[in-house]
C-alpha cells in the first residue's frame, strides 16, 4: 500500500476528520498521510490471517477482532489504520462508536514496500509509546512474520517465524497459525 505525505504542516484529529470520505489517510506524529490500495498479495494475507485469529478470539470469547480501515485514535496527533487488530474483552471501551479510542492489544501491521519505513520503525514505536502489548510485522516477500512483545516500555522480539513454522502469540495464549496456509 503507498502511502503520500501531503503538505508540511502539524495536523490534529480535527484535520484529519475534515479528510475526504473517498480517500484514506492516517496522522502521525501530526503529519497526515494519505494511504493507497493494498496489492491482491497484502489482501490475501490479511484474510488469512484475521480468520485464524478472529475463529480463535471468539471460539474461546477473548475480545474483539477488527480489520482496516478503522482508526485507532490514540491521541490528537496520531490516529493509525492497523491492516488487523485485538482487543481483549476486558478493554472492551476502548471501542467507540466510530473508533477504536486508545491502544489495542494486539496489532498487525503486512508490510509492503512502500509502508516499510513507516510499519518498522514510525508506527513501531507509536506502538511501544502508546501500549501496544503484542505487534506482528508480517514481511509477504520473506513469508515471515515477526512477534513483538511489549516489555519494560520497548518492544521485544518474541520470535521470527518462516513459512514452515507454526506462529504462537505470547498475547493470545493457546493460538497457533500454521504459516504455509498464509503465505
Amino acid at each position: 500500500m503507498a502511502t503520500k505525505p501531503l503538505e508540511k504542516k502539524k495536523y490534529t484529529y480535527d484535520d484529519y476528520m475534515k479528510t475526504s470520505d473517498d480517500e484514506r489517510y492516517e496522522l502521525i506524529e501530526g503529519e497526515l498521510i494519505q494511504l493507497f490500495s493494498p496489492t491482491t498479495k497484502h489482501q490475501r494475507i490479511s484474510k488469512r490471517i484475521f480468520i485464524e485469529i478472529i475463529k480463535f478470539v471468539e471460539s474461546h470469547f477473548l475480545g474483539e477482532i477488527f480489520h482496516g480501515p478503522l482508526d485507532v485514535v490514540f491521541d490528537n496527533e496520531n490516529v493509525m489504520q492497523p491492516d488487523i487488530l485485538f482487543i481483549s474483552k476486558e478493554r472492551m471501551d476502548i471501542i467507540g462508536e466510530k473508533n477504536i479510542q486508545g491502544a489495542p492489544d494486539l496489532v498487525v501491521e503486512i508490510i509492503s514496500e512502500s509502508t516499510a519505513y513507516r510499519d518498522l520503525v514510525q508506527k513501531k514505536k507509536l506502538y511501544v509509546r502508546f501500549g501496544v502489548k503484542e505487534y506482528w510485522i508480517v514481511l509477504p516477500e520473506e513469508s515471515s512474520v515477526e512477534v513483538y512483545t511489549l516489555k519494560d516500555n520497548t518492544f521485544v522480539l518474541h520470535k521470527s517465524y518462516g513459512k514452515e513454522d507454526i506462529l504462537q502469540s505470547s498475547l493470545l495464549k493457546k493460538l497457533k497459525i500454521e504459516l504455509k496456509k498464509i503465505f
